[in-house]
């Protein structure tokens, strides 16, 4: 057996509020039950869950660590009883419902997977939250088929940059949103057909102008708001809008009449609460579908910047102040 510590560096939530409550403490090493592994973390996502949070909105399921952080990469150190597939030195990334913004974090086995060859630790970091999300959103619940367009709402985020390759890898026209003319120009390098200013240009005038008036098969939304209305425009007939946040408020006025004439289905998703179990059926596609392409470097994770763990308020700013293209990810 690893000769371990016993106690480790984590980050924990002082109270709710700004990236200023996120505090590096001590607290013990946590131990791997039945069919778990316990990561020596080499790097950990930062994602929009995490500061939600952090503010107090998004408490951590039944039974998840109160540390937050999502997604990791790094080194079994220890099996728990049950374990089969992961021995002590394999190099991994995983989906966790907590604890990842720390030196060492207790994932299920079922929801690991081997970091692909030619990633390293740091890129790797960036897959879990964002691949599982878009996969079981965009492929499982969307159903998207290649000659189908799809349209992704903040594309330079972490989940709009995996979703823009993963759409143009399995033969979808792609169309994304974005703030600025250097993100629409990102999105277009990561396989966009058009990056679409959403300050200065319509979204629904632009996809229906480049699909003759069909619309999008597939709608990707993170925004809400009286994006939802429009989205409706947008969206061709028997199209598939789904809904994984609300940046611009859950609520909206919306005429149905459309999702009725389209024949239009509404829906979305949340991934931490969902159980093991779930999540393996994701990871097992994952590593199917697209852990070959990543591997042959047909995509690769778009990585904005890294923080040390201990600087973790510091990620959370840069993720909050919206500059950011692709991931944000903090390193032990």
């Amino acid at each position: 057996m690893v000769d371990l510590p016993g106690d480790m560096t984590a980050i924990e939530i002082s109270e709710p509020g700004g990236p200023e409550v996120l505090k590096p403490h001590r607290m013990p090493l946590p131990v791997p039950r039945d069919r778990e592994l316990l990561v020596r973390v080499i790097a950990a996502g930062v994602n929009r869950p995490d500061i939600l949070q952090r503010q107090g909105h998004y408490p951590p399921p039944p039974g998840a660590p109160t540390t937050p952080g999502l997604e990791i990469a790094g080194e079994v150190v220890r099996c728990g009883p049950g374990t089969a597939r992961f021995k002590a030195g394999d190099r991994v990334c995983a989906l966790v419902a907590g604890g990842g913004y720390a030196e060492y974090c207790v994932a299920a086995e079922a929801n690991c997977l081997p970091i692909p060859e030619g990633l390293t630790p740091i890129e790797a970091a960036g897959l879990p939250e964002t691949f599982f999300t878009v996969w079981t959103n965009v492929f499982q619940r969307g159903g998207l088929q290649a000659g189908e367009v799809l349209l992704v709402h903040g594309g330079t985020s972490g989940i709009g940059t995996t979703a823009i390759m993963l759409g143009r890898a399995f033969g979808a026209r792609v169309f994304a949103t974005a703030g600025s003319p250097e993100k629409c120009r990102a999105c277009e390098t990561l396989g966009a057909e058009r990056g679409i200013n959403y300050r200065e240009d319509d979204f629904v005038e632009i996809v229906k102008a480049a699909t003759e008036g069909r619309g999008a098969d597939v709608i990707l939304d993170m925004v809400g708001g009286d994006y939802i209305a429009r989205n409706i425009q947008a969206a061709a007939v028997d199209g598939r809008i789904v809904m994984i946040a609300f940046l611009g408020g859950p609520s909206a006025k919306v005429n149905f009449m459309p999702v009725m004439v389209k024949r239009l289905n509404l829906t979305g998703s949340t991934l931490r609460p969902r159980s093991v179990e779930e999540k393996a059926v994701i990871a097992r596609e994952l590593e199917t579908h697209v852990w070959p392409l990543l591997a042959s470097g047909v995509i690769k994770p778009v990585i904005d910047s890294t923080f040390p763990l201990v600087n973790a308020a510091q990620a959370h700013q840069r993720l909050e102040q919206g500059s950011h293209i692709g991931k944000v990810v903090l390193t032990s």
